[in-house]
């Protein structure tokens, strides 16, 4: 199903009341897995509802899965991770997770109105962050395998969001059944995938798997390029599993050395030649925006960037 057709299906739910105490106000988003609906209890809390599509809904372990990993962001412990707040099955078999309601917007929608290409400081501050919410995740064992802009969110007061915690492992759930459909195969966005992630190396999927997507989101937001460019799905995945990421210089010469230094450190095709943790990379991030900037790195890029 295209996703102009996930779009019209969910549209058609709008209105609609789950199990007697959610109401569907609107479609916030259509991904490969989910729709997301902006929400309404009955006792008047406004919500975000992710649903597992139909199709994927059929298949009772992936069900069971996509609620059960719902809940990795409330085990990753952190303000960062967005909340889950109650799992049901609708009244028709469909899934769903009920999470916390953001205010702000999707990194990747920021991006777009700002000429695609975000400012040194901007970028720098949604890095500290997030390297922060992920160093949590991996204290508690938790790789988010999906790291892009699209699942970062900056909310009103500049707290920087990371969605989808736990849905990767149930899109590989999804591309590992024999009856799994085109929506939703593939683990992780091919732009964004680590070496080791765009082989189907699940063993070597750890940490630094993740670091290396947070080199490569870096890199988009600050030169408005992918780290591999391909004309299709496929040539990316390849160009992924097989070719080096090129310097973030080559593309953004704009760009101070030492910002170019810690995103190509993340990129480096060797796992061992990334930065070793989160913390070292989060430290690194906010300790050249005070050589470069001379303040301490906090919220106010992210206030401005809104």
């Amino acid at each position: 199903m295209s996703e102009s057709d996930l779009k019209i299906h969910a549209e058609r739910r709008i209105g609609s009341v789950l199990c007697g105490k959610y109401r569907l106000d609107s479609v916030l988003g259509v991904g490969g897995m989910a729709v997301v609906f902006a929400a309404t209890h009955r006792n008047q809390k406004r919500v975000a509802i992710k649903m597992l599509h139909p199709e994927l809904s059929i298949h009772e372990e992936l069900r069971t899965r996509f609620l059960r990993e719902g809940y990795a962001a409330n085990t990753v412990d952190h303000p960062g991770a967005v909340a889950v707040l109650d799992d049901d099955t609708a009244e028709d078999g469909v899934a769903f997770l009920v999470m916390e309601r953001l205010e702000g917007d999707e990194v990747d929608r920021l991006w777009e109105a700002h000429g695609r290409a975000l400012d040194v400081p901007v970028v720098l501050a949604l890095a500290s962050q997030l390297l922060d919410v992920l160093a949590a995740a991996h204290a508690k064992s938790i790789i988010h395998r999906d790291i892009k802009p699209s699942n970062l969110y900056v909310t009103r007061d500049g707290t920087l969001k990371v969605l989808d915690f736990g849905i990767a492992r149930a899109r590989d759930a999804a591309s590992a059944g024999a009856s799994a459909t085109s929506t939703g195969m593939m683990l992780g966005t091919p732009a964004y995938m680590a070496p080791e992630q765009a082989l189907g190396k699940s063993k070597e999927i750890d940490a630094t798997t993740d670091l290396w997507s947070v080199g490569a989101t870096l890199f988009t937001l600050l030169s408005g390029r992918f780290v591999h460019e391909g004309e299709s799905v496929t040539q990316l995945v390849v160009m992924a599993a097989t070719t080096p990421a090129r310097s973030l210089a080559t593309v953004a010469p704009h760009v101070d050395p030492r910002v170019v230094a810690l995103v190509d450190r993340a990129l480096s095709f060797a796992r061992p030649g990334r930065w070793p943790s989160a913390l070292a990379m989060r430290d690194a991030v906010r300790a050249t925006y005070a050589q470069l900037f001379g303040a301490k790195l906090g919220k106010e890029p992210l206030l401005r960037l809104l």
